[in-house]
């Protein structure tokens, strides 16, 4: 959709072009990841001043010079390639993202203005922390404070703020004006995942992986009581029963150490079942059985409602019963990835994530851990490209400027090798085929630790030595994914905010306590749940959701 042909750029650029002076040629940096020297030595040759015309002759032909793919070689971008937007004022981009802040963040934002000088731009970061942004990030982007970009997501205030007019629009001209090289390089089938109700509030990252959902045990407890291995959701239930039975009594660790809820567990689960989510804001989520095609709406249904949810909930009151968590898991502040990797649980689920705690687990002697696909016979979804996004704000003052940053933030390999793997040969190395490996250093900017680098990840970069027991999970995820057919449907809950606000609310207070089978009587609770939010309101927000999915349907 977004994607221009090479004239649309070059007429809009004519347009507009006359504005900006100063602009010259370059071939590039054949160095590999190219430096901040290089691109200043290109500002420095470009003295001469251009007609608008010529301007965008000359950005278009440089574009034109650039690799035909990402990953095909080196990405660099000069001056001339945004003549369409005033860079003869120096301008701050206020730029707000979430995580926790590495320790060298400070070289590395240096390192990234000093690239940046020729652009006459700086780039100013403030870092919402996991502990705040739930707080801040409507608070940011309602106060006086001035705010350029910010990293969003589905799951980090996307819909709710887009629906406040919180975000910029990015139509297609300004895109092709201001955006060359997302222009040139965006998976053209990524646009619609961030258009709401008819306008692109958002970029999304540039790469939709397979996101498959496995478990981690304790090989050795598992060998311990002649278990082998895990090959169903069945072999699962009986490694936690044998667990939560011989070994809890005995050594104090649970069979899966949940806390807060067992959603990851339940990600598991319905894999068995072939399933995709059509709507999600914040607990309110419908799901339905994916057989190839879209949906009905009359089978896309709120989670409680699902009979196979149901089937789930008395598994879990099958393990609580039997011990194989703690009675007090709602209110468990450890999470239960870091308890696994403490050696305080047997076992944890969730994607490839988990070879990350299997490796902490491992450095106690003795301890051996494993990995195991109990759905493998089923569909792997992909991660959306809309998972991690990053807007320009609507009060931003120079939505250009912020555009062109995250333009080169996303496709300059330079610049996005910097924000996603640190300084090389500092934090991180690379090979020739793009794989990168980690160096001592990287404990102090670890890859693809901070949002924005999700948000601008291409898919060219892969990590060194992925060891091999992770790499045959990975492979065989990639012969089973599927698309999401419905992630192009957003659901715009502006008409039933109200109801959906209540409905939440009501799920707030069931789901964890269902999923961690934590209930006297399963059908009683998962009854009572469904009735509360019909008389919260559900059927509004189902006829609000069927009115928009026919619409919707009808277009596919």
């Amino acid at each position: 959709m977004k994607k221009k042909k090479l004239l649309a750029i070059v007429m809009s650029l004519c347009l507009t072009a006359a504005a900006f002076s100063g602009c010259g040629s370059s071939a590039g940096s054949s160095s590999g990841t190219g430096t901040a020297e290089s691109a200043q030595s290109t500002a420095a040759e470009a003295a001469d001043s251009t007609t608008g015309t010529e301007a965008a002759e000359s950005a278009a032909a440089s574009l034109d010079s650039l690799p035909a793919a990402v990953g095909e070689g080196t990405i660099t971008a000069t001056p001339e390639m945004y003549s369409a937007i005033d860079l003869s004022k120096p301008y701050t981009v206020n730029m707000y993202l979430i995580g926790d802040t590495p320790n060298d963040w400070d070289k590395v934002l240096a390192l990234a203005n000093e690239y940046l000088e020729p652009f006459n731009t700086t780039l100013n970061v403030t870092i919402m922390s996991w502990s705040d942004y739930q707080t801040m990030y409507s608070l940011v982007l309602a106060g006086g404070e001035q705010v350029d970009l910010i990293f969003t997501a589905p799951w980090c205030y996307m819909y709710t703020e887009a629906a406040k007019g919180s975000f910029y629009e990015l139509t297609d001209e300004f895109i092709a004006a201001n955006m060359p090289l997302t222009s040139k390089y965006q998976a053209e089938e990524s646009w619609d995942e961030t258009t709401i109700s008819g306008k692109t509030i958002a970029v999304p990252s540039n790469v939709a992986s397979p996101m498959g959902k496995i478990v981690a045990i304790r090989q050795d407890l598992a060998d311990k009581y002649g278990i082998s291995e895990l090959t169903s959701w069945e072999d699962y239930m009986n490694f936690c029963l044998t667990i939560a039975e011989q070994e809890t009594p005995e050594s104090g660790i649970y069979a899966m150490p949940a806390s807060g809820n067992n959603s990851e567990l339940w990600d598991v689960y319905r894999q068995q079942y072939d399933t995709f989510e059509a709507v999600k804001s914040g607990n309110v989520i419908m799901y339905y059985q994916y057989d190839g095609g879209i949906p009905a709406k009359e089978d896309i249904k709120l989670v409680c409602e699902l009979d196979f949810f149901r089937d789930f909930c008395y598994d879990m009151k099958t393990l609580a019963d039997a011990g194989a968590w703690s009675r007090s898991a709602l209110t468990n502040t450890v999470t239960d990835d870091d308890a696994f990797g403490n050696l305080q649980g047997a076992s944890i689920a969730w994607n490839g994530s988990v070879f990350t705690y299997m490796e902490q687990a491992e450095k106690t002697e003795g301890v051996e851990c494993a990995a195991y696909d109990v759905t493998q016979d089923h569909l792997v979804s992909a991660e959306a490209y809309s998972n991690n996004d990053m807007a320009i704000t609507a009060g931003s003052q120079n939505p250009e400027r912020a555009a062109m940053v995250l333009d080169l933030m996303k496709f300059d390999t330079y610049l996005n090798r910097l924000l996603i793997l640190g300084i090389e040969g500092d934090h991180y190395s690379i090979n020739e085929q793009n794989e990168y490996s980690e160096l001592e250093n990287s404990t102090n900017f670890a890859a693809n630790a901070l949002s924005v680098s999700w948000a601008i990840k291409n898919g060219e970069l892969k990590e060194a030595g992925v060891p091999e027991r992770e790499q045959v999970i990975t492979d065989a995820w990639e012969e089973r994914v599927e698309m999401n057919p419905t992630i192009t449907f957003v659901f715009d809950d502006t008409n039933v905010t109200a109801y959906m606000s209540a409905v939440d609310s009501v799920l707030a207070d069931y789901i964890p306590m269902l999923q961690l089978g934590l209930v006297d009587d399963v059908d009683a609770t998962i009854d009572e749940c469904i009735q509360k939010c019909y008389d919260a309101g559900l059927q509004n927000i189902y006829d609000e959701f069927y009115t928009q999915y026919d619409a919707w349907a009808a277009t596919r």
